[in-house]
């Protein structure tokens, strides 16, 4: 069981180092610093055998939360309470000493967790397996990349037998196939009746695994229940989030959107003509870098020409944060001709589609194109958007398939 009563953390804020000196000197005369409540009357129980979701947007205060949970932090007001042994994966970094070989370092941790020497000899085999980082446990942890350092660090708070398991976003940086064994772990842990505290932003996740679930936000509990429950709020808070940011910023400035200057990961082309807006639309054509899953969408170009040219092409290109393609098309390719153009011209295009992808970030490259495929300019990556969900799916796009199923009992369907 884990229980925490009316949890604050204040932390003092100071400009410069000197003025915490400064004003110790002043004996409470002054202050020179600023108060920060990274959490503020937070309440919550956790019953034997429950997996615990926290999902919140960066800076919210989970990781200073887990840190209370587990013991690291003093509350500044307020308790927890603690029954049985409490094993903990936070922040990449923690708990393992980089000078140490991977095997010195699952000894010294589990005897801080309170394991004798037998037992975690005992134990060793089964770390070693599911860590699966082989030689490696005999070198240092300095060496490690950091899919390394949390297959070990996670192997070694699974196998201690922890009553209160304690997880942070760390297990973000391991593989596919690592991930789908913690899962599995999970469910194995969830059988033997281990409570398990989870804070991730995979929201699918958190579905998946979790029996109850909290929605933290500047430091407060804004929802609280079924994990559904707590993601709908939570995604519908990012979409107003995202899409208020793309109004405000266009709208800034006398001369809207269209002034703003482009950003870009690369860019070339003989600026015979030359792109001056990029804007991305949701279903009511407001501007937005947040979408839901099969939302209508319309990707916005507006370019200029300083030449004259006769059938010139405007294209776009979807790519995955990682850069692979996921689909492009353009202006003759989808038999709408964009031209002819005189010098002076301003040329605007509409890219519409429903956007049938799968949660993640995704960037826009546009281009102006002469049709022999040269390019009179060229943006890479000039926006970024995410699509959310509420579901965990795989790859890049969203079939949305019309799934059926039948059992077959002695040769009929039934």
């Amino acid at each position: 069981m884990l229980f925490a009563q009316n949890i604050s953390k204040l932390y003092e804020i100071y400009n410069r180092p000197i003025d915490r000196f400064k004003e110790a000197m002043l004996f409470g005369r002054r202050s020179l610093h600023q108060d920060f409540w990274a959490l503020r009357d937070v309440n919550l129980s956790v019953e034997k055998g429950e997996t615990f979701g926290i999902v919140g947007p960066n800076g919210c205060g989970k990781s200073t939360l887990l840190q209370i949970l587990c013991g690291i932090l003093q509350p500044t007001t307020g308790r927890v309470v603690r029954q049985g042994r409490v094993a903990a994966l936070l922040e990449l970094g923690a708990g393992f000493n980089p000078e140490f070989n991977g095997r010195e370092n699952v000894f010294i941790n589990a005897e801080l967790m309170g394991l004798s020497r037998a037992e975690t000899v005992a134990a060793m085999p089964a770390i070693e397996r599911f860590a699966g980082i082989g030689e490696f446990i005999d070198r240092p942890v300095k060496t490690y990349s950091s899919g390394m350092y949390v297959r070990l660090a996670f192997s070694t708070a699974i196998h201690v037998e922890p009553d209160i398991l304690v997880v942070d976003e760390a297990l973000a940086v391991g593989d596919a196939a690592f991930s789908s064994r913690c899962v599995r772990k999970f469910e194995e842990l969830q059988d033997r009746g281990v409570t398990i505290v989870f804070v991730s932003h995979d929201l699918g996740l958190v579905k998946q695994i979790c029996n109850r679930a909290i929605f933290l936000l500047d430091g407060r509990i804004q929802e609280e229940g079924d994990p559904s429950d707590v993601i709908n709020r939570y995604v519908g808070m990012v979409l107003e989030r995202q899409k208020a940011r793309a109004a405000s910023e266009a709208n800034g400035g006398s001369a809207g959107i269209a002034s703003k200057q482009l950003t870009f990961s690369h860019r070339h082309g003989d600026r015979v003509a030359e792109v001056e807006q990029v804007e991305i639309y949701d279903s009511k054509n407001d501007p937005s870098r947040a979408f839901t899953t099969g939302e209508a969408i319309r990707i916005h170009v507006r370019c200029k020409f300083h030449e004259a040219q006769s059938d010139p092409m405007v294209g776009m290109l979807i790519r995955t944060r990682t850069g692979m393609d996921v689909f492009g098309t353009n202006t003759k390719l989808e038999d709408q001709p964009a031209g002819p153009c005189q010098a002076g011209d301003v040329l605007e295009v509409d890219f519409a589609f429903d956007c049938w992808l799968t949660p993640q970030e995704y960037t826009v490259t546009i281009a102006v194109q002469h049709p022999d495929g040269h390019s009179h300019d060229w943006l890479d990556d000039v926006l970024t958007f995410r699509v959310l969900d509420q579901r965990r799916l795989a790859g890049v796009a969203n079939l949305h398939p019309a799934v059926s199923c039948r059992v077959v009992v002695a040769g009929h369907f039934s």
